[in-house]
């Protein structure tokens, strides 16, 4: 597996994306203001609402109905941010428009086999990436399809390296990466839910509860990164024998904690699989879940 993030390469002349909601958007904002292309006009975009179109135009992109125009523009790559049931219609546009460009698409449960039975000769990337695109922080893990080279793992990395951390996976292990980063905002949104209603119950105001709350995650997730020491380590740095902290600690262990997250990563990597065409029979016996 590799990753890179903030990698100077260099720009990519024109880009493409087949869908212009809210995630195409951070990340064509993403590969602005990493300077990944040069100008907002190397980028094209796609989408059949009109508002998406003009909001996309107003940025500088060139935003259009036609997802073949798209194409016809696009040498480097086209991201396909689209839903899953449109993949299909999606492949016949880009295989009417022809061109060579790298194809990537972020539609979730669809598979490499997919993409490549629907773009026949066709490169194609599938990547996970998730709701942190939306501020450059996200995690996204990645696979390369069978026609794939080094040069198009490098294309994946700068894109979504522009909003994140981008990692390489077995394709296989993309329904774990949706289980933990993919589905894991949501499932940390809970937890700072729950600290600040803990702190708004101790008689903090709701908006400093909420505000140190998200802080402290942000935070702590840092250290992990910085550090480079293990979660458990860094745990056991703020206990103090008898203290606050191991006395609130105890508490989210007799309430199950982890293995509350545990399960929650594994269902949703489940029903990741499932949404994939996996049989039942495949998810017990073969993966264990």
């Amino acid at each position: 597996m590799s990753s890179v993030q903030d990698s100077k390469v260099p720009t990519l002349s024109s880009v493409g994306f087949i869908g212009a909601g809210k995630m195409a958007t951070a990340i064509m904002d993403g590969l602005v203001a990493k300077s990944v292309v040069s100008t907002p006009e190397s980028i094209a975009c796609s989408d059949v609402f009109e508002m998406a179109v003009t909001d996309a135009s107003k940025k500088g992109y060139h935003a259009t109905k036609s997802n073949q125009e798209v194409c016809q523009r696009s040498k480097d790559a086209i991201i396909l941010a689209v839903k899953p049931n449109i993949i299909p219609d999606i492949c016949a546009d880009v295989m009417d428009a022809g061109g060579s460009a790298l194809i990537i698409s972020v539609a979730a449960g669809v598979t490499l086999e997919t993409l490549e039975k629907n773009l026949p000769g066709r490169r194609v990337v599938r990547v996970m990436p998730n709701t942190a695109c939306l501020v450059g922080e996200a995690a996204s893990g990645y696979a390369m399809g069978s026609l794939c080279n080094a040069d198009d793992n490098k294309i994946v990395q700068l894109i979504f390296g522009s909003c994140g951390l981008a990692r390489e996976f077995k394709e296989v292990l993309l329904n774990a990466v949706t289980g933990v980063s993919g589905s894991g905002p949501a499932y940390v949104f809970q937890f700072i839910e729950a600290l600040a209603d803990g702190g708004v119950r101790a008689g903090l105001p709701r908006e400093d509860a909420v505000l140190l709350a998200a802080q402290t995650l942000k935070g702590a997730a840092e250290m992990v990164l910085v550090t480079g020491m293990h979660p458990g380590q860094l745990k056991d740095m703020v206990c103090s024998p008898g203290g606050t902290t191991i006395t609130g600690v105890d508490e989210l262990e007799k309430g199950g904690l982890r293995t509350t997250v545990m399960q929650a990563v594994k269902a949703a990597t489940r029903r990741s699989m499932q949404l994939g065409g996996i049989t039942e029979e495949e998810i017990t016996t073969k993966y264990n879940l």
